[in-house]
């Protein structure tokens, strides 16, 4: 006779799902979401919160991340950090919003590429660094930009360091996903060898680099044609 499987620990994800539509803050969500799964298997209270424990130990890092290093960014900030970026960026003359992120691109995806993930990140280059840099290039040849203009500069500023680094790392053998891909290929039959698996990453890696470049270096053109009269655009093309 089949034994009863218990579905009742599923409604851990109607938590996450309904906390996330309701944009309730992640991190409770996915700790009340680990509560209501836990208690729904059976699992005691205490027992539960010694697993919540063991996960928090397991992750420490992550942790001493968030203890250390966003301070330290944050206390940069306070001193100038910011602006000294966008500084920087107007003394280039040459610099335009396209060819600054086309850059940064590729110094993330290579760096990614060696295993040097930590080198980027929104919290410690994007926002303090990054963001600040492209807009003191737009402010250099276009003025101050507007704020629909500016919320686009940053998040392409963040979207550049996303695609960087999700093809890069790819191509590092050491990464999770290439060695997850090699066990899971072993394990069903299929003998293969990580440096193939990320060497195959690079066809991938060198695309997105390419594609996303081209949408960059279209960038300020098409903030232009949305974001100013066209008295003035009419007369910077001209």
């Amino acid at each position: 006779m089949d034994q009863a499987v218990n579905l009742w620990p599923l409604l851990g994800i109607a938590v996450v799902v309904i906390g996330f539509v309701l944009r309730f803050n992640p991190l409770l969500v996915v700790c009340a979401a680990g509560i209501v799964t836990g208690l729904a298997a059976g699992i005691q209270p205490l027992p539960l919160l010694a697993e919540f424990g063991h996960g928090f130990m397991k992750t420490r890092n992550l942790t001493m991340i968030v203890l250390l290093v966003l301070p330290v960014v944050g206390l940069m900030e306070r001193h100038g950090l910011r602006e000294q970026a966008r500084e920087l960026v107007r003394k280039i003359r040459n610099a335009t919003v396209g060819r600054l992120l086309v850059v940064y691109l590729l110094v993330r995806e290579i760096s990614a590429a060696l295993g040097l993930t930590g080198l980027g990140g929104h919290p410690q280059m994007v926002r303090p660094i990054l963001a600040p840099m492209t807009e003191g290039a737009w402010e250099q040849r276009h003025g101050e930009p507007t704020p629909a203009q500016r919320e686009k500069l940053r998040a392409m500023s963040a979207a550049t360091d996303n695609v960087g680094l999700f093809f890069g790392e790819d191509i590092f053998v050491a990464f999770g996903a290439v060695i997850l891909m090699h066990t899971f290929l072993q394990e069903n039959g299929l003998p293969t060898e990580l440096l193939h698996i990320a060497l195959w990453g690079i066809p991938t890696a060198l695309f997105a680099f390419l594609i996303h470049s081209a949408r960059l270096m279209r960038l300020e053109r098409n903030l232009l044609r949305h974001g100013l009269p066209a008295a003035k655009l009419k007369g910077e093309n001209a």
